[in-house]
């Protein structure tokens, strides 16, 4: 199906889930609709939220914000963002559940636009995924591996599971835990998870685990990359 493209003077009509867009006329018609709080455009197409429940997303995508929260606090010259709408190509701006970005001022891969919109592909994005589940693992999939998204997590919120993925060579291979369980990132130095506390809800130790993890010699080391960097 073509995409459709709508006259520069021409009012913009609505949003609707599965029309066909450009990203520039996907983001005149967004830019428009200023009570709409979640859409995205993915491969060309428009896809629109549906209410949040609390289980099933509102609580695990506060666990997981305030698990990157927490890194960016102990990192400086980290970024993360929740919900906000990045710039990929011309067919794909997709609004993760949350991203992380280095600063581009300290050599991260994707900039801050003069719009304040995240271009080019963010080090971390993750989805929390129950009713997106299938366009998390396949069609995101592929627009996040395509545009370098270094490292994609998913949380399968029914199957109560993460999966942590990898860009190694143009392709993604899944992360391995450690033989302690814990996911290490290989982008975020120091950046740990536990995926039975995030799972669980057991807080405490998510955070626990974390802070091992930015008390290590591979943290210090990737502060001090970013600092020479400034």
């Amino acid at each position: 199906m073509a995409q459709a493209e709508v006259a520069t003077g021409a009012a913009p009509p609505p949003l609707e889930p599965g029309d066909h867009l450009t990203r520039d006329e996907f983001e005149r018609r967004f830019d428009a609709m200023p009570g709409l709080k979640k859409a995205e455009l993915i491969e060309g197409v428009v896809h629109m939220g549906s209410p949040v429940r609390l289980n099933r997303h509102g609580r695990p995508h506060v666990h997981i914000s305030g698990w990157l929260f927490t890194y960016e606090s102990l990192t400086p010259g980290v970024i993360v963002g929740d919900n906000v709408s990045i710039r990929l190509d011309g067919d794909n701006m997709p609004q993760p559940d949350v991203a992380m970005i280095i600063d581009p001022a300290r050599g991260g891969q994707a900039v801050v636009s003069e719009d304040d919109y995240i271009e080019g592909a963010p080090e971390l994005v993750v989805e929390v995924a129950a009713s997106t589940a299938s366009i998390d693992l396949n069609t995101k999939f592929r627009v996040y591996r395509r545009n370098n998204v270094r490292e994609y997590i998913v949380w399968r919120v029914f199957d109560r599971a993460i999966d942590w993925y990898v860009l190694r060579e143009g392709r993604y291979d899944r992360l391995a835990p450690g033989a302690d369980g814990i996911y290490r990132s290989e982008t975020f130095p120091g950046l740990w998870l536990d995926p039975a506390a995030l799972v669980g809800s057991d807080l405490a130790r998510l955070v626990d685990v974390l802070r091992r993890g930015v008390a290590t010699p591979e943290h210090a080391a990737f502060l001090a990359s970013l600092n020479k960097a400034d």
